[in-house]
Protein backbone atom coordinates (compact mmCIF):
# COMPACT_ATOMS: atom_id res chain seq x y z
CA UNK A 1 0.00 0.00 0.00
CA UNK A 2 1.42 3.34 -1.06
CA UNK A 3 0.03 4.67 1.77
CA UNK A 4 -0.42 3.74 5.64
CA UNK A 5 -3.94 2.12 6.65
CA UNK A 6 -6.09 3.68 8.94
CA UNK A 7 -7.64 1.24 10.51
CA UNK A 8 -10.73 0.96 12.58
CA UNK A 9 -9.47 -1.46 15.52
CA UNK A 10 -7.00 -4.20 15.63
CA UNK A 11 -5.07 -5.76 12.13
CA UNK A 12 -7.01 -8.80 11.20
CA UNK A 13 -5.50 -9.83 8.92
CA UNK A 14 -3.67 -13.84 9.08
CA UNK A 15 -0.18 -14.06 7.16
CA UNK A 16 0.83 -17.16 6.96
CA UNK A 17 4.34 -18.35 6.10
CA UNK A 18 5.24 -22.21 4.94
CA UNK A 19 8.40 -23.45 3.30
CA UNK A 20 9.47 -26.83 3.24
CA UNK A 21 13.88 -27.02 3.16
CA UNK A 22 15.97 -30.16 1.54
CA UNK A 23 19.00 -31.16 2.77
CA UNK A 24 20.38 -34.12 0.13
CA UNK A 25 23.09 -36.31 0.87
CA UNK A 26 24.79 -39.76 -0.95
CA UNK A 27 25.47 -41.97 1.95
CA UNK A 28 26.57 -45.67 0.28
CA UNK A 29 26.92 -47.79 3.73
CA UNK A 30 24.12 -48.95 5.59
CA UNK A 31 27.22 -47.26 8.61
CA UNK A 32 27.30 -43.75 6.34
CA UNK A 33 23.42 -43.76 6.63
CA UNK A 34 23.15 -44.15 10.36
CA UNK A 35 26.06 -41.56 10.68
CA UNK A 36 24.30 -38.99 8.19
CA UNK A 37 21.28 -39.09 10.54
CA UNK A 38 23.14 -39.36 13.72
CA UNK A 39 25.07 -35.67 12.41
CA UNK A 40 21.28 -34.14 11.37
CA UNK A 41 19.70 -35.44 14.97
CA UNK A 42 22.69 -33.51 16.49
CA UNK A 43 23.14 -30.76 14.35
CA UNK A 44 18.74 -29.72 14.46
CA UNK A 45 18.03 -30.95 17.72
CA UNK A 46 14.65 -29.75 19.82
CA UNK A 47 17.49 -27.50 21.36
CA UNK A 48 18.90 -26.10 18.38
CA UNK A 49 15.82 -25.50 16.51
CA UNK A 50 14.19 -23.84 19.56
CA UNK A 51 17.26 -21.33 19.31
CA UNK A 52 16.61 -20.75 15.68
CA UNK A 53 12.88 -20.16 16.28
CA UNK A 54 13.99 -18.05 19.06
CA UNK A 55 15.53 -16.02 16.59
CA UNK A 56 12.70 -16.06 13.79
CA UNK A 57 10.26 -14.73 16.58
CA UNK A 58 13.00 -11.26 17.54
CA UNK A 59 13.05 -11.12 13.60
CA UNK A 60 8.94 -10.68 13.18
CA UNK A 61 9.05 -9.08 17.04
CA UNK A 62 7.07 -11.31 19.90
CA UNK A 63 7.14 -12.52 23.32
CA UNK A 64 7.16 -16.27 23.84
CA UNK A 65 4.34 -17.55 26.10
CA UNK A 66 4.73 -21.29 25.80
CA UNK A 67 7.66 -23.68 24.09
CA UNK A 68 6.69 -27.12 23.40
CA UNK A 69 9.55 -29.10 22.40
CA UNK A 70 10.25 -32.91 21.67
CA UNK A 71 12.97 -34.74 20.43
CA UNK A 72 11.88 -38.31 19.08
CA UNK A 73 13.02 -41.72 18.48
CA UNK A 74 14.47 -43.20 16.21
CA UNK A 75 15.27 -39.64 15.10
CA UNK A 76 13.37 -36.23 14.19
CA UNK A 77 12.26 -32.87 16.01
CA UNK A 78 9.76 -31.04 16.98
CA UNK A 79 9.32 -27.63 18.52
CA UNK A 80 6.01 -25.26 18.78
CA UNK A 81 6.52 -21.54 19.91
CA UNK A 82 3.09 -19.74 20.85
CA UNK A 83 3.52 -15.87 21.21
CA UNK A 84 1.29 -13.48 22.76
CA UNK A 85 0.24 -10.27 20.42
CA UNK A 86 0.14 -6.97 21.18
CA UNK A 87 0.43 -3.22 19.43
CA UNK A 88 3.82 -1.62 17.98
CA UNK A 89 5.38 -0.30 21.18
CA UNK A 90 8.49 0.01 19.31
CA UNK A 91 9.89 1.03 15.87
CA UNK A 92 6.76 0.54 13.04
CA UNK A 93 6.63 -2.53 11.32
CA UNK A 94 8.15 -2.54 7.67
CA UNK A 95 6.40 -4.61 5.28
CA UNK A 96 8.10 -3.23 2.79
CA UNK A 97 8.90 -6.38 -0.36
CA UNK A 98 12.49 -6.11 0.67
CA UNK A 99 14.75 -8.79 2.21
CA UNK A 100 14.54 -9.51 5.80
CA UNK A 101 17.40 -9.56 8.25
CA UNK A 102 20.25 -12.14 8.11
CA UNK A 103 21.22 -13.64 11.16
CA UNK A 104 23.61 -11.16 12.82
CA UNK A 105 20.90 -8.28 12.24
CA UNK A 106 17.97 -9.12 13.85
CA UNK A 107 15.68 -6.82 15.66
CA UNK A 108 12.71 -7.42 17.56
CA UNK A 109 9.79 -4.50 17.57
CA UNK A 110 6.57 -5.99 18.10
CA UNK A 111 4.36 -9.21 19.35
CA UNK A 112 2.15 -11.74 17.02
CA UNK A 113 1.17 -15.65 17.20
CA UNK A 114 2.73 -18.94 16.58
CA UNK A 115 5.73 -20.20 14.79
CA UNK A 116 6.53 -24.74 14.52
CA UNK A 117 9.25 -26.49 12.82
CA UNK A 118 8.98 -30.32 12.24
CA UNK A 119 12.38 -32.24 10.80
CA UNK A 120 12.12 -35.17 9.50
CA UNK A 121 15.62 -37.39 8.23
CA UNK A 122 15.46 -40.12 5.90
CA UNK A 123 17.29 -42.89 4.02
CA UNK A 124 16.52 -45.69 2.10
CA UNK A 125 19.57 -48.08 0.39
CA UNK A 126 18.11 -47.96 -2.44
CA UNK A 127 20.87 -45.74 -5.06
CA UNK A 128 22.60 -44.54 -1.52
CA UNK A 129 20.45 -41.58 -1.18
CA UNK A 130 19.04 -39.72 2.22
CA UNK A 131 17.65 -36.28 2.43
CA UNK A 132 16.26 -33.94 5.64
CA UNK A 133 13.26 -31.97 4.98
CA UNK A 134 12.48 -29.08 8.10
CA UNK A 135 8.89 -28.00 7.67
CA UNK A 136 9.01 -24.42 9.08
CA UNK A 137 5.56 -22.50 9.70
CA UNK A 138 5.48 -18.77 10.47
CA UNK A 139 1.71 -17.31 11.42
CA UNK A 140 1.48 -13.73 12.21
CA UNK A 141 -1.57 -11.63 12.31
CA UNK A 142 -1.86 -7.55 12.52
CA UNK A 143 0.88 -5.76 10.93
CA UNK A 144 4.06 -7.53 10.53
CA UNK A 145 5.02 -10.04 7.43
CA UNK A 146 6.36 -13.22 8.08
CA UNK A 147 8.53 -13.03 4.78
CA UNK A 148 10.65 -11.30 6.67
CA UNK A 149 12.30 -14.11 8.29
CA UNK A 150 13.17 -15.79 5.04
CA UNK A 151 16.82 -15.01 4.67
CA UNK A 152 17.59 -15.76 7.92
CA UNK A 153 16.04 -19.37 7.80
CA UNK A 154 16.94 -20.24 4.24
CA UNK A 155 20.88 -19.23 5.59
CA UNK A 156 20.21 -21.41 9.48
CA UNK A 157 20.02 -24.50 6.82
CA UNK A 158 21.81 -25.98 4.23
CA UNK A 159 19.17 -25.47 2.12
CA UNK A 160 19.08 -27.45 -1.82
CA UNK A 161 15.41 -27.18 -2.42
CA UNK A 162 13.49 -24.62 -0.90
CA UNK A 163 9.45 -24.34 -1.12
CA UNK A 164 7.73 -21.65 -0.06
CA UNK A 165 4.16 -20.80 0.06
CA UNK A 166 2.51 -17.16 1.53
CA UNK A 167 -0.92 -16.42 1.84
CA UNK A 168 -2.85 -13.86 3.77
CA UNK A 169 -6.27 -14.63 4.87
CA UNK A 170 -9.20 -12.27 6.46
CA UNK A 171 -9.78 -8.81 6.22
CA UNK A 172 -9.63 -5.47 8.03
CA UNK A 173 -11.56 -2.29 8.06
CA UNK A 174 -10.36 0.96 7.68
CA UNK A 175 -11.87 4.10 9.62
CA UNK A 176 -14.57 4.63 6.72
CA UNK A 177 -15.84 0.68 7.12
CA UNK A 178 -13.83 -0.45 3.81
CA UNK A 179 -12.51 -3.76 3.75
CA UNK A 180 -8.88 -4.52 2.78
CA UNK A 181 -7.77 -8.00 2.36
CA UNK A 182 -4.39 -7.37 2.00
CA UNK A 183 -2.47 -4.19 3.70
CA UNK A 184 0.91 -4.61 1.33
CA UNK A 185 2.38 -4.38 -1.89
CA UNK A 186 3.89 -7.80 -3.13
CA UNK A 187 4.68 -8.91 -6.25
CA UNK A 188 6.82 -12.52 -5.54
CA UNK A 189 8.43 -13.70 -2.65
CA UNK A 190 11.45 -13.69 -4.44
CA UNK A 191 11.89 -9.86 -3.70
CA UNK A 192 11.71 -10.78 0.12
CA UNK A 193 15.72 -12.50 -0.91
CA UNK A 194 18.62 -11.11 -0.78
CA UNK A 195 20.60 -11.05 -3.82
CA UNK A 196 22.85 -13.36 -3.41
CA UNK A 197 20.18 -15.80 -2.13
CA UNK A 198 18.38 -14.98 -5.76
CA UNK A 199 21.86 -15.67 -7.22
CA UNK A 200 22.53 -19.31 -5.75
CA UNK A 201 18.85 -20.77 -6.70
CA UNK A 202 17.17 -21.26 -9.90
CA UNK A 203 13.65 -20.15 -8.66
CA UNK A 204 9.76 -20.57 -10.33
CA UNK A 205 6.63 -18.58 -9.36
CA UNK A 206 3.62 -20.05 -9.16
CA UNK A 207 1.04 -16.89 -7.99
CA UNK A 208 -2.73 -16.21 -7.33
CA UNK A 209 -2.71 -12.69 -6.86
CA UNK A 210 -6.45 -12.08 -6.75
CA UNK A 211 -6.44 -14.85 -4.01
CA UNK A 212 -3.42 -13.43 -2.26
CA UNK A 213 -1.43 -16.41 -2.65
CA UNK A 214 2.50 -16.72 -3.31
CA UNK A 215 3.95 -19.72 -4.22
CA UNK A 216 8.02 -19.78 -5.05
CA UNK A 217 10.21 -23.09 -5.86
CA UNK A 218 13.99 -22.79 -5.28
CA UNK A 219 16.68 -25.03 -6.00
CA UNK A 220 20.63 -24.30 -5.50
CA UNK A 221 22.38 -23.59 -8.87
CA UNK A 222 25.86 -24.96 -8.01
CA UNK A 223 26.59 -28.51 -7.82
CA UNK A 224 29.95 -29.75 -5.92
CA UNK A 225 29.72 -33.62 -5.17
CA UNK A 226 32.28 -32.93 -2.38
CA UNK A 227 28.84 -31.30 -0.62
CA UNK A 228 27.16 -33.97 -1.07
CA UNK A 229 28.86 -37.50 -0.13
CA UNK A 230 29.09 -38.39 2.97
CA UNK A 231 31.75 -40.03 5.02
CA UNK A 232 33.90 -40.04 2.06
CA UNK A 233 35.76 -37.50 -0.45
CA UNK A 234 34.55 -37.06 -3.78
CA UNK A 235 38.48 -37.33 -5.10
CA UNK A 236 38.89 -40.59 -4.06
CA UNK A 237 36.05 -41.79 -5.73
CA UNK A 238 36.08 -43.83 -8.91
CA UNK A 239 35.80 -41.22 -11.57
CA UNK A 240 32.85 -43.35 -13.12
CA UNK A 241 31.22 -44.11 -10.04
CA UNK A 242 31.35 -40.45 -9.19
CA UNK A 243 29.58 -39.46 -12.21
CA UNK A 244 26.74 -41.84 -11.29
CA UNK A 245 26.32 -40.42 -7.65
CA UNK A 246 26.34 -36.96 -9.39
CA UNK A 247 23.38 -37.87 -11.62
CA UNK A 248 21.39 -39.74 -8.76
CA UNK A 249 21.66 -36.58 -6.63
CA UNK A 250 21.14 -34.48 -9.38
CA UNK A 251 17.73 -36.36 -9.64
CA UNK A 252 16.49 -36.25 -6.38
CA UNK A 253 17.17 -32.56 -6.57
CA UNK A 254 14.84 -32.08 -9.83
CA UNK A 255 12.45 -34.63 -8.28
CA UNK A 256 11.79 -32.69 -5.30
CA UNK A 257 11.12 -29.58 -6.79
CA UNK A 258 9.29 -30.54 -9.56
CA UNK A 259 7.37 -32.41 -7.31
CA UNK A 260 7.37 -35.32 -9.68
CA UNK A 261 9.18 -38.84 -10.46
CA UNK A 262 11.59 -38.64 -13.07
CA UNK A 263 11.78 -41.52 -15.37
Amino acid sequence: METKLQLHGFNNLTKSLSFNIYDICYAQTEEQRKAYIDYIDEMYNAERLTQILSDVVKIIGANILNIARQDYEPHGASVTMLIAEHEVTGPEANNEESPGPLPDTIVAHLDKSHVTVHTYPESHPHEGISTFRADIDVSTCGLISPLKVLNYLIHSFDSDVVTVDYRVRGFTRDVDGTKHYIDHDINSIQNYLTEDTQNAYQMIDVNVYQENLFHTKMMLKEFNLDNYVFGVNASDLDPALAQSIEERLKREMLEIFYSRNVE
